[in-house]
């Protein structure tokens, strides 16, 4: 009776915490849509736009355990190793007429599971490696002369520089939270993904040039002196993006034999494309705070997947932007038994890929040295990379097992739609 008692109280304590991270959820993106919907476009780019946060006490603040030891950059060995690249150099006017012209190019599907080649022609690069470099230079050496809300949770702020730019600084309810962050950004480097906004790392000093000017603010925010942050390009003029019918929990999935890929225009193609990339890249990284939270809230919402999908916007153009990636690796490692079923679910609902994407997932399967190539481009990239510390031998070999894992699923699905 007691055992049944205490598995009673588990389930019932499971079901609070989960209600606190709808309602939470809820009211975040809601809020933050109402902002975004007031701010103007920027000259350059397009970003969320500012919002205020509800509540410190999230979901994520709720699951949290302690932290185990990080294994410090300085006392590993660096093998040479291939390191990935988002250099890639996109024809934008072509592109852009292509993706809204009304006559299809072609089948959307080549070789059973993957996206054609001329829709991967298609496809434009977000943020190019040499954009994201200029951009991260420039952040490195930048005065913050403002700190305010508009960045999620109140630990989190929007800075601008003295040049008037924003960036998303994420100081995070742990210092894993932006490691998880950073590294996620570097893991979509070795992928070729290029959704996410150039990232640096910037270490809190009041008395230093780029921290001086809100010193005063950072001490009000309770910011330790000394802490590492992370620091985001700021773009506005981005809206919500809703989960395509067939990745809902009612849908037959995305994979080759849906016949209403053939009836989809290039526009819409492309956008199932870069869900599919997401979904591939969510499940390397167990973020469970884009759309596996909205497959896990279907128990007590059906219409959730009907709504706008959590960190992730669109821009006018239709480009996907992964944002708010604290989820990822390290936190999402550290939960992955609370959420590894709707991973694994939402990983099953995929059998269409990028090339690109495949061939890159193949090569760190292959070599199984993802830790190591991760490890190069993150050191090579970030000059805090030692004050911040990188993934423990644990943490990285469960993303290499997430890789294995991952080839697997994209065989199953050859041998599955080969006749295709």
């Amino acid at each position: 009776m007691r055992a049944l008692s205490a598995n009673l109280f588990a389930l019932l304590l499971l079901c609070a915490l989960s209600s606190v991270f709808y309602v939470w959820s809820a009211l975040e993106n809601r809020l933050e849509r109402h902002k975004r919907r007031f701010s103007g476009p920027s000259q350059e780019s397009f970003q969320q736009g500012p919002s205020e946060d509800l509540s410190a006490k999230t979901f994520r603040a709720l699951l949290a355990v302690p932290a185990a030891q990080r294994q410090n950059v300085q006392n590993l060995s660096y093998p040479s190793a291939f390191v990935g690249t988002r250099d890639y150099h996109v024809n934008g006017n072509k592109r852009s007429a292509q993706r809204e012209a009304p006559v299809k190019l072609g089948s959307p599907v080549d070789d059973g599971i993957f996206w054609s080649d001329w829709l991967e022609d298609l496809l434009p690069v977000r943020f190019t490696e040499g954009y994201a470099e200029a951009w991260r230079n420039k952040a490195r050496t930048s005065a913050v002369i403002k700190l305010e809300p508009g960045c999620g949770r109140v630990s989190n702020q929007l800075a601008t520089f003295a040049d008037g730019t924003k960036a998303c600084v994420r100081y995070g309810i742990n210092a894993d939270q932006v490691q998880g962050e950073t590294l996620t950004y570097y893991l979509a480097g070795l992928l070729g993904i290029t959704n996410l906004p150039p990232l640096i790392l910037s270490q809190l000093n009041g008395d230093s040039a780029q921290w001086a000017a809100v010193r005063t603010r950072m001490s009000h925010l309770q910011w330790s002196d000394g802490a590492v942050v992370s620091l985001t390009e700021w773009i506005s003029n981005l809206t919500g993006v809703v989960t395509p019918a067939p990745l809902r929990q009612q849908g037959v999935g995305l994979n080759p034999a849906l016949k209403r890929l053939e009836n989809q225009t290039t526009a819409e193609l492309l956008e199932l494309m870069q869900w599919s990339d997401l979904i591939v890249f969510d499940y390397l990284t167990a973020n469970f705070d884009r759309l596996v939270s909205n497959l896990f809230s279907l128990q007590w919402d059906p219409h959730v997947m009907e709504r706008d999908t959590n960190n992730l916007l669109r821009t006018p153009r239709g480009d996907l932007v992964f944002i708010d990636n604290e989820a990822g690796l390290v936190h999402g490692f550290r939960v992955l038994n609370l959420w590894e079923k709707y991973h694994h679910s939402v990983l099953s609902s995929v059998c269409v890929f990028r090339k690109r994407t495949t061939q890159r997932v193949a090569e760190l399967h292959r070599r199984r040295d993802s830790r190591w190539r991760l490890l190069e481009l993150y050191r090579d990239s970030e000059p805090l990379s030692r004050e911040l510390g990188f993934l423990s031998d644990e943490h990285a070999a469960v993303l290499q097992d997430r890789i294995d894992r991952l080839y697997k699923h994209i065989l199953h699905c050859k041998g599955k739609y080969r006749q295709m």
